[in-house]
């Protein structure tokens, strides 16, 4: 029994180094989303941190300022969305299969 136990611990462990390096090479990919066909594009990183906007000049429009800040809030919900949804996808591989809850 006491092998047995060792065994997963050091199953355990394996996991966890998979899933920290997994969670590394997240926070270092870019993720990148537009709105009003390319007039303004946000990108960020895995740690879903913002890291550029970008605005198109043309889009600036001084009497219609509502429009700009709707198509930035609609770059940035999209690109967070895809960060989650890849952080779901690369971590959710560790949780298959087990009866976890909480996790992810």
């Amino acid at each position: 029994m006491k092998g047995n136990m060792n065994n997963m611990m050091k199953q355990m462990q394996k996991m966890q180094k998979k899933m920290m390096k997994a969670q590394d090479e997240l926070h270092e990919m870019s993720f990148e989303a537009s709105a009003g066909g390319g007039m303004v594009t946000v990108r960020a990183n895995g740690k879903k941190e913002i890291t550029d906007v970008e605005v198109k000049e043309e889009v600036v429009d001084p009497d219609d300022i509502e429009m700009l800040q709707d198509l930035i809030l609609a770059a940035t919900n999209d690109v967070l969305t895809q960060i989650d949804e890849k952080t779901n996808d690369t971590m959710g591989q560790f949780t298959k299969g087990m009866n976890m809850p909480g996790m992810f």
